[in-house]
Order: structure tokens, then C-alpha cells, then sequence
């Protein structure tokens, strides 16, 4: 190779390099209040109810709100997620954690009463608050924020069913945008890790 064809060899390669960081860096200084293109079309607000009357998102406008469907006789899935939130949560300083909201929001309303839910989210975090709402309402609310959930019969068993669901959390930003979710099984430190990038 000539002295001359490696040096426009090199530039290219050096050019290459330079736009690849250009691209990187566009990524990485996209705000907090940017929604993801993967999320843009997801989300948004809802109703429910609580043990202390009705609940919307837009109540919690200002905060980090986190949120996970499932429900409460769910043997090991929930309360795993859960706990890794609350664990997360508590590992924050405490200005931090009274920035965010966590939601459960449960996908099975004829066994999960408001009041149990009050008890079982509260084992959890203490301002963490338990949902639910009408069956029909939930399916188009949990198609809205990308997941699901169905009811499956279970034969020779006192619960008579079970519900298969999606398992993740949902964080919405301050100003009721979905902009991220964490997979189920993620480290309680980079749940943590996070939640404070978008605090």
C-alpha cells in the first residue's frame, strides 16, 4: 500500500470513529424528559382505586412513579419484583425516595380486596399503595402500557386459577410519560442506579 492510500486509509478510519462518537453521544444526551421512541406510544393516564378512594396518575404529577402489575397470590414472580424495588428504594437517600411513587397495580380484582392490597403493598414500602379497578379497564390499561395478563384455570386446585403476566416495572417520568421499564430479575443496584438517573 502506497504512503499516500494509507493515509486516506487512516482518515477514513479516524472520520469513521468520529461520527460513531457523534452518534453515541446524541444518545446520550437526550434529556430526562425525552420518552425513548420505543415508548412514545405508550403509557399514559388511568383511574383505579385504592383503600382511600380513587387514584390517577396525574396525582403524582412531580414524582417518579413506578409501577408493577400483578397480584397478590402470585407465589414468587411479585413479590420478588417487589422486593428488589423496595430494596432499591430504601438504598436511596431519603429526599430521593420521597420523589418516588411505587404502584401496584393488581390484574385480579375479584380476590385482591383494597383493603388486603393496603396491608400487602405496605409489607413492602411503606408509601407504596396497591390498585385495582374493573377487569375490562385493566386489560385495556395493561395493553396500553405494553404488557399483559391473562386468567388461567387451574384443575384440582382451591385457587381455581392463576394469571400469567407480564413482569417488569414501569417508571414514569414527572410529568406522566412512560420512559423506561426494568426487566424482572434485575440487580437491586441497577434498579437503584436508575431510578437516580432519572430523578
Amino acid at each position: 500500500m502506497s504512503t499516500n492510500a494509507k493515509f486516506t486509509y487512516a482518515i477514513a478510519i479516524i472520520l469513521l470513529f468520529a461520527a460513531g462518537m457523534w452518534v453515541a453521544s446524541q444518545g446520550f444526551l437526550q434529556t430526562k424528559d425525552q420518552a425513548p421512541s420505543s415508548y412514545a406510544a405508550l403509557g399514559g393516564d388511568f383511574t383505579l382505586n385504592s383503600a382511600e378512594g380513587p387514584v390517577s396518575l396525574t396525582d403524582y404529577r412531580g414524582k417518579l412513579v413506578v409501577i408493577y402489575f400483578g397480584f397478590m397470590s402470585c407465589p414468587d414472580i411479585c413479590p420478588t419484583a417487589l422486593s428488589g424495588l423496595s430494596a432499591a428504594m430504601r438504598s436511596l437517600a431519603q429526599d430521593q425516595q420521597d420523589n418516588i411513587q411505587p404502584l401496584f397495580i393488581s390484574v385480579d380484582p375479584e380476590r385482591d380486596s383494597l383493603d388486603n392490597m393496603a396491608a400487602f403493598t405496605a409489607f413492602f414500602y411503606p408509601t407504596m399503595k396497591g390498585l385495582t379497578g374493573e377487569l375490562a379497564y385493566l386489560d385495556k390499561l395493561v395493553r396500553q402500557y405494553g404488557a399483559y395478563f391473562r386468567h388461567v384455570p387451574l384443575e384440582n386446585s382451591s385457587l381455581g386459577y392463576t394469571v400469567d403476566h407480564t413482569s417488569r416495572l414501569y417508571v414514569i417520568d414527572q410529568q406522566g410519560k412512560l420512559i423506561d421499564t426494568i426487566p424482572h430479575n434485575t440487580p437491586v443496584v441497577e434498579i437503584e442506579a436508575m431510578l437516580k438517573r432519572h430523578l
